[in-house]
C-alpha cells in the first residue's frame, strides 16, 4: 500500500430521530461523529437524558440563549412541563460508552410521543403550550420550504 491509495474512513451511520420545530418527527440517518450532530441541531451540542429508556436527546445547547424557536416541551409523569427544547434536536439510542442508532420499537415509541408539533403562546408571565392541528402543523412545514 502507498501512501497515496485512499483509506477507508466511512463514519458508522446512525438511525435516529430529526425532530424540528413545527414538524413531525422523521427518522434519519446521519454519521456518528460530533461535526454531523452539532449540523444537525445547528449549534455546540448537549446531551440530555429525560427517560427511562436507553435514548439521549441531543440538543442544541444555546438553543434558548440564541433565541431558536421553541420546539417541544419535555414533561414530568405527572405530565407537567419541566423544560422545553430550542430548535432541532436527534433522539439517538445509548450504547456502552457511544451513541448509537434506535432499535424499531423506540423509533415508533418517539415519533408517536413527539408526533404533534406544539405551538407556544405567552400570556403574561404564563407559557401556554398547545398542539398544533395537523393542518397548521402541515402549513407551517410548507410555508418553511417555500421561504428557502
Amino acid at each position: 500500500m502507498t501512501d497515496r491509495e485512499p483509506v477507508d474512513v466511512t463514519k458508522e451511520q446512525l438511525t435516529v430521530l430529526c425532530v424540528k420545530p413545527g414538524e413531525k418527527p422523521k427518522r434519519i440517518e446521519i454519521e456518528s461523529g460530533l461535526d454531523a450532530l452539532q449540523r444537525a441541531v445547528g449549534g455546540y451540542i448537549e446531551a440530555v437524558y429525560p427517560y427511562e429508556d436507553p435514548v439521549a436527546l441531543i440538543v442544541n445547547e444555546e438553543g434558548k440563549l440564541n433565541g431558536l424557536p421553541l420546539n417541544r416541551a419535555l414533561r414530568d409523569e405527572d405530565n407537567d412541563i419541566y423544560d422545553i427544547v430550542a430548535g432541532p434536536f436527534l433522539i439517538v439510542g445509548l450504547g456502552e460508552s457511544n451513541f448509537t442508532s434506535l432499535t424499531p420499537a423506540l423509533m415508533e415509541k418517539y415519533k408517536k410521543l413527539f408526533h404533534c408539533p406544539e405551538a407556544f403562546i405567552k400570556m403574561g408571565e404564563c407559557l401556554t403550550v398547545i398542539p398544533m392541528p395537523e393542518p397548521q402543523a402541515r402549513k407551517s412545514t410548507k410555508d418553511r420550504g417555500e421561504a428557502r
